[in-house]
């Protein structure tokens, strides 16, 4: 049997930082779900608004000043006064010497020190202004207590100010503005509540979607696998819903963009080496239900469309499907090559009247890893390379069992079959690894199920094309029957 090339030197890379591209593309992708929770935090902010009880605000404003003095620079002197007393000023409103006689006069249910709670006073800086504003539910209740605020507060500055003896307080309160009952409630604000709203859910989702993407080692596209290996990307096949029901698109949807996705795969695999093409091939993955054994048959199919002869040999004695895929009878197959019970001719099954051929698992051995490892297997490879163009062959995923390892350094080398959401990255580069380990050939990856909007850009054909061809391919069926 002919040497096999070895390994091609891999490069198994680590994460790195993530730049703000990348976060970017985060957030493109995830958009709906972005949108999502920006709508439901902008829909509890609407309803925290509409089912809180209305609040009135009501403000009265007092300014504070010097009886008049003799001279400029009493009055000076009274000016400077003032604006220092200002601010201990706004101190005293909200105490209980102000607020007490307020509860009394107006009966408030109210103490002084609730009522302080829905009491605020401010004073603009380098004036004798002071702005007493109130918070009650009713709008009547909310001026006039305003208005009893700033005629107590009058009454308690005198009653501090006046000198001992003396008959009137040196510092004049006087009322510039009284509170009048307002129309609009101040709280709850819903123009504010639902912007509010708004950039807070946007900081969430961006956040959640930032790091449920961190966090997600799973693989996605061809950027997820360039963070892992140099290995190269051979093929992309597009996520098809319908693919369980129709899993061989090669046959049931020749004109559809999986089936072309897997015509581009068949002629990358002509360019890999012109002068030495792969003559038998391995087709694995990292962990079970990626879609190798469907991507295998599905490459068979298109290399036969090409017009040359290819074997798919099904040596997944672990879960064999080949067969029932293909409709065949499968209880005789390479098992009953192996153990002797069999000869190749004898098992091979034509697959109508292309020029591809079935060779089933038969029945299950109990040592599957010895067997595809013996002499025999090599034996049976090098026959049927010597009989076909090609030489497909199943084979179990990498990380629960060896059969693959060993398979893959009895051929030309191997495919690996990347399932986009279902293998991570970690497990990705240790089934790399296990290959490389036994120095076989990776001859490239197979991105399956690859979500639309990260494989169109790998797809050579629009969509419209395809449709073209579809439409055309029924109006020629159309044609044939009617003549």
């Amino acid at each position: 049997m002919p040497g096999r090339p070895q390994s091609a030197a891999l490069e198994y890379r680590k994460s790195g930082p993530v730049d703000l591209h990348e976060y970017l593309g985060v957030v493109r992708r995830q958009w709906i779900s972005i949108g999502i929770v920006v709508l439901l935090a902008v829909a509890a902010a609407a309803v925290a608004s509409l089912t809180m009880k209305p609040v009135y605000a009501a403000t009265t404003q007092v300014f504070v000043s010097v009886r008049g003095g003799a001279t400029t620079s009493d009055l000076l002197q009274g000016s400077s006064f003032t604006r220092q007393q200002v601010r201990s000023y706004v101190d005293i409103v909200t105490t209980p010497i102000v607020l007490a006689p307020v509860v009394e006069l107006l009966g408030l249910q109210d103490d002084a020190d609730a009522l302080g709670e829905r009491v605020t006073a401010d004073s603009p800086p380098d004036t004798g202004l002071i702005n007493i504003r109130v918070s009650a539910e009713d709008p009547q209740d909310a001026s006039a207590t305003a208005n009893a605020i700033a005629a107590s507060f009058r009454s308690a500055v005198a009653d501090v100010e006046t000198p001992e003896g003396g008959s009137t307080s040196p510092v004049k309160i006087s009322v510039l503005r009284e509170a009048t009952a307002p129309d609009e409630p101040s709280s709850p604000n819903i123009p504010v509540n639902l912007a509010l709203g708004l950039m807070i859910g946007l900081a969430i989702a961006v956040v959640y979607v930032v790091l449920r993407e961190r966090l997600n080692t799973t693989v996605h596209d061809v950027e997820d696998v360039a963070s892992v290996t140099s290995a190269s990307v051979i093929g992309t096949i597009r996520h098809d819903s319908s693919a369980p029901r129709r899993p061989l698109a090669v046959r049931d949807d020749a004109y559809g963009a999986r089936a072309e996705a897997y015509r581009r795969l068949r002629t990358n695999l002509t360019f890999l080496d012109v002068s030495d093409p792969p003559r038998s091939i391995v087709l694995t993955s990292a962990v079970p239900t990626e879609g190798t054994t469907t991507t295998m048959l599905n490459l068979g199919l298109a290399i036969a469309d090409a017009g040359r002869s290819v074997i798919v040999v099904d040596a997944n004695f672990r879960r064999p499907s080949v067969a029932e895929y293909m409709g065949l009878e499968g209880s005789a197959g390479l098992a009953s090559v192996l153990i002797g019970a069999a000869t190749p001719e004898e098992i091979v099954q034509p697959w109508g009247a292309s020029p591809l051929a079935v060779m089933p698992s038969g029945q299950v051995p109990s040592t599957p890893s010895e067997l595809l490892g013996s002499a025999a297997m090599e034996g049976v490879l090098a026959q049927l390379e010597a009989q076909y163009d090609v030489v497909l062959v199943d084979a179990p995923p990498l990380l629960p069992v060896t059969d693959a390892a060993v398979l893959s350094r009895l051929t030309s080398g191997a495919i690996v079959v990347v399932g986009c959401g279902r293998v991570h990255r970690h497990q990705l580069g240790e089934a790399l690894r296990s290959l490389d380990s036994v120095r076989a050939r990776i001859l490239g990856l197979v991105l399956n199920r690859v979500q639309r909007s990260k494989s169109e850009s790998y797809s050579s054909y629009d969509s419209r094309d395809l449709s073209r061809l579809r439409r055309n391919a029924r109006q020629g069926a159309a044609v044939a029957v009617r003549k």
